[in-house]
């Protein structure tokens, strides 16, 4: 096992469970790390189209997003608890994900799905007040990751194509709770960005686990990493030109009364490229969002992306069109 793997084993073992030769995590630890928090950050999407339809500005479409965020956040610890319900015994023979808490045995199956109800019964009444064109965004995203957990995640292609789906349909919830169109590009990019992370996170499962791959997930035995590192290559090219095109394009600057947004082409290049030498170099890629949040250049470079792009959609020529 690389030193990175053995990394990440430390980092999922504290974020999932606890710690090997800690005491026994208590019921409430157990369940609220069930909920994957760390894995939240995904649902960070639905702001892009708070900032992106220039209503950063604005109280209530803030609030709305706010909320449409946290709709997202209890649903997608539903979909957590669900998976590793059904899952449970084949995690317990993964060198990670055994730690989780039901695999583990800290947290029962009865205790976890009466959870998840609460929460999708929460989610979805948030749901019904953001209004219901978001209630259908939620619904879909539901129906999507069960799915996604009774057969899809068995399909080669389709698995990971249904993980870019449901960012997609995040993304698009977003501007549904605000009232407002989310552009193309931005979908297009989305989902290609979102291809990228889950064709990489499959090649890091894949050298992991090595020759037990399909014994821990029969669908890791459709894949090699010859295979894999031929379709990240299509999806990279595809994400920056996707990028690129979303930045110069005439609705682009027309609707941000700017030109300058192709300047901030170089972030998500070195986002990439970092990304993809973590992946190649340091044997990480399992976990998007702990890499994201463990790796500063990479953290740093999201962070300055994010403040460029604020900067030039709401600099003040901009917001006096």
């Amino acid at each position: 096992m690389f030193a990175g793997d053995l990394h990440a084993q430390r980092r999922i073992a504290l974020t999932t469970s606890h710690a090997p030769g800690t005491p026994r995590p208590s019921v409430a630890a157990s369940l609220f790390l069930a909920l994957r928090p760390a894995q939240w950050t995904k649902n960070l999407i639905v702001f892009a189209a708070l900032i992106f339809g220039q209503r950063l500005l604005d109280v209530d479409s803030v609030v709305r997003a706010a909320v449409a965020f946290l709709a997202f956040c209890a649903l997608s610890g539903v979909v957590y608890i669900l998976n590793d319900v059904v899952d449970r015994e084949a995690d317990r023979q993964h060198p990670l994900k055994r730690f989780r808490p039901i695999a583990a045995g800290h947290l029962s199956v009865t205790l976890a799905l009466t959870t998840a109800g609460v929460l999708l019964t929460g989610a979805l009444l948030a749901s019904l007040w953001l209004g219901p064109a978001f209630l259908v965004h939620a619904a879909a995203y539901v129906l999507l990751q069960v799915a996604y957990s009774l057969g899809l995640k068995r399909q080669v292609i389709l698995d990971v194509l249904s993980i870019a789906l449901g960012f997609v349909i995040r993304a698009s919830a977003g501007g549904a709770a605000i009232h407002v169109p989310v552009s193309q590009w931005l979908l297009v990019c989305t989902i290609l960005l979102a291809l990228f992370l889950a064709l990489a996170k499959r090649r890091h499962e894949i050298t992991l686990l090595g020759e037990d791959a399909a014994r821990h997930r029969a669908i890791l035995g459709e894949y090699t990493p010859y295979l894999v590192d031929q379709m990240i290559s299509v999806v990279t090219a595809s994400t920056l030109m996707g990028y690129a095109f979303y930045t110069v394009s005439s609705d682009t600057t027309e609707r941000f009364g700017t030109k300058w947004l192709g300047l901030t082409l170089p972030f998500p290049l070195y986002g990439i490229f970092r990304y993809l030498y973590l992946v190649h170099r340091r044997s990480q890629g399992g976990s998007p969002t702990e890499l994201l949040l463990a790796d500063r250049p990479l953290l740093l470079c999201v962070a300055l992306w994010g403040a460029t792009t604020i900067a030039l959609i709401y600099h003040p020529w901009t917001l006096a069109r």
